[in-house]
């Protein structure tokens, strides 16, 4: 077994591998649902997936690092849609994502990582990664809408996609609601229009006040 350290979220060959990967992600899921962040111990995790706890440090190096990939192997399951325009992208991947934190337990996981970023630099770093890893997998639908010429040229993805995903982390963290379809479709529909109408173009740096809006 190679002791080379991946960053979290890195796909893994198969075979004894796959299965040491699948066996840890396992434990550190059974671990968060029965005592929570708090009580998640690289020896605790070890224990349950029976994988050596020298092991589990050469390959993901703290807690925060398994929190993380467990998180980006959950989210992977989120498919990137490709309806054949940006709105119905846009649409459909925000349907997508709440229905992903319709359930409990990606909910609770996504408040362990936000928690243990506002008290651990490591862990901040870690989330910081996770989520530029999502805009820029999910900003090839941004990509695309430009090739089609359905946007503005320079249409930044990483501001589409995250004026996509701020109003779930609002309701969810913040506001502490549950999301709906609702909020899924607004969220979609206020993207679409802002990148349609040039909101998340390059600046002009000559207009009065920065950014010049249409």
């Amino acid at each position: 077994m190679s002791t080379a350290q991946h960053p979290p979220g890195a796909s893994r060959p198969g075979g004894r591998t796959a299965r040491t990967r699948q066996a840890v992600l396992d434990a550190v899921r059974q671990e968060l649902g029965e005592g929570g962040y708090a009580a998640l111990t690289m020896e605790g995790i070890a224990r349950r997936s029976g994988v050596h706890v020298a092991t589990i440090y050469r390959r993901w190096r703290s807690v925060e690092g398994l929190v993380c990939e467990l998180m980006a192997d959950l989210s992977g399951g989120i498919p990137l849609p490709d309806t054949g325009t940006l709105r119905g992208d846009l649409r459909a991947l925000s349907r997508s994502i709440a229905a992903f934190y319709r359930e409990p337990r990606h909910y609770g996981l996504l408040e362990a990582m936000v928690s243990a970023a506002a008290r651990q630099a490591e862990a901040a770093d870690v989330l910081r990664q996770f989520f530029h890893q999502r805009l820029r997998l999910a900003g090839s639908m941004v990509i695309r809408a430009e090739r089609r010429g359905e946007l503005p040229a320079g249409a930044d993805p990483d501001e589409v996609v995250a004026a996509l995903g701020a109003p779930f982390y609002y309701r969810l963290l913040i506001a502490r609601r549950p999301v709906d379809h609702r909020l899924a479709d607004c969220a979609a529909e206020a993207a679409w229009v802002a990148a349609r109408d040039g909101v998340f173009a390059p600046a002009d740096e000559n207009a009065e006040g920065g950014r010049q809006l249409p």
